[in-house]
């Protein structure tokens, strides 16, 4: 099952690599890894989403709160949440694939004689149909974030 973790970690060298080494050491797979940061840019915000039992997601959330640099760790699919991720496509001209991303808030942002760039977001499930789409026409290069989440209502991760 699709989890998603979100972590409030301070920005510091090294601090990353301790939790993406604990999953490594515990056998969990990082499906997607987005970090920036948040507030002053002391803190950071780690979004990790895996495919793991929510047992296992329990034991790893426990071991994560036990590194020092982190400061609050939530699974976001333990409740209500907003989850999305955004793609950036460059491809050959072609209607289909403007159609598609544009159902996803697409915008094009350059047309080159040959190509067109074009970023969209929405949820996985959205942006993993529009990829299904999109995956022989004309597709020269595609990138995508991973996911990024908040809780609903006035549940919040922060210091």
């Amino acid at each position: 099952m699709k989890r998603i973790i979100s972590i409030l970690i301070e920005n510091k060298p090294g601090a990353l690599a301790r939790v993406v080494g604990l999953f490594h050491q515990r056998g969990y797979n990082i499906e997607t890894l987005n970090v920036g940061p948040v507030f002053d840019g002391s803190y950071s915000r780690m979004t990790v989403t895996t495919r793991d039992s929510e047992n296992d997601v329990e034991q790893i959330t426990k071991q994560i709160n036990k590194i020092i640099d982190v400061i609050k760790v939530s699974d976001l699919t333990d409740g209500e949440h907003h989850e999305y991720e955004f793609i950036l496509v460059k491809f050959k001209h072609n209607e289909k694939i403007q159609k598609i991303l544009k159902k996803l808030n697409g915008k094009i942002h350059e047309k080159y004689k040959h190509a067109i760039v074009m970023s969209a977001w929405g949820t996985s499930s959205d942006i993993e149909i529009a990829i299904k789409g999109i995956r022989k026409a004309n597709l020269l290069e595609i990138v995508r974030s991973g996911s990024i989440g908040l809780h609903d209502g006035e549940k919040v991760l922060k210091i």
